[in-house]
């Protein structure tokens, strides 16, 4: 064979690339309980689908013009196929400079990025390295500092538009690493083994004057609890893979999509004696709505996004008849299921997400109103409930909402956009104003109360004539509430709107004039 010599050279440095950071370094790695990237990839994709680019890239040592030493790039990616469809895969070996990006060559990453753009698929992010975690290093190797740039980033702000991306944090990361894992459609951390800074704890000690562990400063804790930098936090490297699959399953390829049916064999007509006890009628008393939604939707298909992140908005996926749609629910056993600063950023971004990608979006509601106090003005919460309120105003896709109790105030009101036509039910259940009027009576009627010889017995006997009116009948007489619905009835009459609804999403498809942010 002519060209013998060169394909035994291709395959040796194949081999060299494969060794990654060398045995020992690969070793320590397993120990740590963690894979190496090539290990997580093929654990993540279709068995034998992944068809890597730039194997060789890396940097050499020849002596007299033959390969003496080799040290892989730290970014491995490629194409592969998830449950069948085509993705973009690609993540950081820790093995080799700790995944920090001044070890990766030639912009691999980017080259992932802008190959997932151009061919219209969702790319997977297993992240596991730094951003400047080695540019002191490179500084001595290049002899000079240098302005930080980020030449992708125009990529990654545009691909938030058009294609699903989701990131994973599999180790600790900082800098552009964290940056990569929270400019996504979906996040997640691994519990324990991940943690995500903006600086890890030598810079911070520097700066702050106080040692603090990596866990302390950005473990899953902080970011799936309180920050919401991101969605979800699982268990495992083998839960993240699971979790990947799982959300993709209900995204289509990309904006230009609808996402993908399935065969359903939940029947549409399903009617659930549960939902006429499900809420209480002590207005004070909660409710699991979780056990709502999954009585509702097609069973089983409901996945939770940012469960402990602005508990009181429950924000999903799931499908109705086999379609998927986006869900948004409001949670009684936190804060009373009213909209404060964290809920109102978990609102927005997931009204984003649907909008981004064609998934219409079903609200049962059971909304108080926005989060009342010091602590909740502290918060911004009024300027972050403005902000969902817009996302819901800017969305596109159809709306379909289930009034199943409370609709209350400025935020109660954020239901739907009242500018379009919504299909819109209620159940009997319905409770609805400016305020409530336990509280409300006695800002409004505070002259009235005060003057009476038993204030209590006069505010109570306001509170029951205006008790007496409240009845959703007569919001409906007056056509203020379109239709009041038997509860058992919400699953057939939703699964008939999604129908409707896949019908005219083909009309709306295709990126929106405004990207969606992280």
């Amino acid at each position: 064979m002519v060209w013998e010599p060169e394909i035994g050279e291709l395959e040796r440095r194949r081999q060299l690339a494969y060794e990654m950071g060398g045995e020992d370094r690969v070793t320590r790695h397993h120990d740590n309980g963690r894979l190496t990237i090539r290990e997580r990839l093929e654990r993540l994709v279709d068995a034998g689908t992944f068809r890597e680019r730039g194997v060789l890239a890396g940097r050499a040592q020849y002596e007299d013009g033959r390969l003496a030493g080799f040290s892989p790039s730290n970014y491995v990616m490629g194409i592969a196929k998830l449950a069948g469809r085509r993705v973009v895969v690609g993540g950081d070996d820790f093995t080799v400079r700790g995944g920090a990006a001044d070890g990766a060559v030639g912009g691999k990453a980017g080259h992932a990025e802008r190959m997932a753009r151009e061919l219209r698929v969702p790319i997977v992010r297993l992240v596991d390295g730094t951003g400047g975690g080695g540019s002191v290093r490179t500084i001595e190797n290049i002899g000079r500092t240098y302005v930080p740039g980020n030449p992708s980033w125009d990529t990654m702000v545009g691909m938030m538009a058009e294609v699903p991306v989701v990131a994973a944090a599999m180790g600790s990361v900082a800098g552009i690493g964290a940056a990569r894992v929270a400019a996504s459609h979906f996040s997640l951390m691994v519990k324990g083994t991940a943690q995500l800074f903006v600086a890890g704890p030598p810079v911070v000690a520097r700066g702050i004057g106080r040692e603090i562990d990596r866990e302390e400063l950005g473990g899953s804790h902080i970011h799936a609890r309180k920050s919401g930098a991101v969605d979800n936090a699982v268990e495992s490297e083998a839960e993240a893979f699971a979790q990947i699959r799982r959300f993709l399953s209900y995204m289509p390829q990309n904006a230009w999509h609808v996402p993908p049916a399935c065969p359903a064999d939940d029947p549409a007509d399903r009617r659930e004696e549960a939902l006429l006890s499900l809420i209480p009628r002590d207005r004070r008393r909660p409710y699991d709505v979780r056990a709502l939604l999954d009585l509702v939707l097609d069973r089983g298909s409901f996945f939770e996004i940012g469960r402990s992140f602005g508990p009181s908005q429950v924000t999903g996926v799931a499908r109705l008849g086999g379609r998927v749609v986006g869900v948004l629910a409001n949670d009684p056993t936190k804060i009373g299921g009213s909209l404060d600063g964290p809920a109102s950023d978990k609102l927005e971004k997931h009204v984003d997400l649907c909008d981004t990608f064609n998934l219409p979006i079903v609200n049962f509601v059971d909304q108080p109103g926005f989060m009342l106090g010091a602590a909740a003005e502290e918060q911004g919460t009024i300027k972050r409930g403005v902000r969902a309120l817009a996302a819901v105003y800017q969305a596109r896709v159809p709306w379909a909402t289930v009034i199943v109790r409370r609709a209350y105030g400025v935020a109660g009101a954020g239901h739907q956009n009242h500018a379009r036509w919504n299909y819109r039910v209620a159940w009997p259940s319905g409770d609805w104003g400016s305020l409530p009027i336990e509280g409300g009576v006695l800002a409004a009627y505070r002259r009235e109360i005060e003057a009476s010889p038993d204030p209590a017995r006069r505010q109570a006997e306001i509170e029951e004539q205006l008790s007496a009116l409240r009845s959703p009948f007569r919001t409906a007489e007056s056509f203020n509430i379109e239709e009041i619905i038997d509860p058992r009835d919400t699953r057939p009459l939703l699964c008939e709107w999604t129908e409707a609804a896949y019908e005219m999403l083909p009309t709306i498809a295709g990126p929106k004039q405004r990207g969606m942010r992280p």
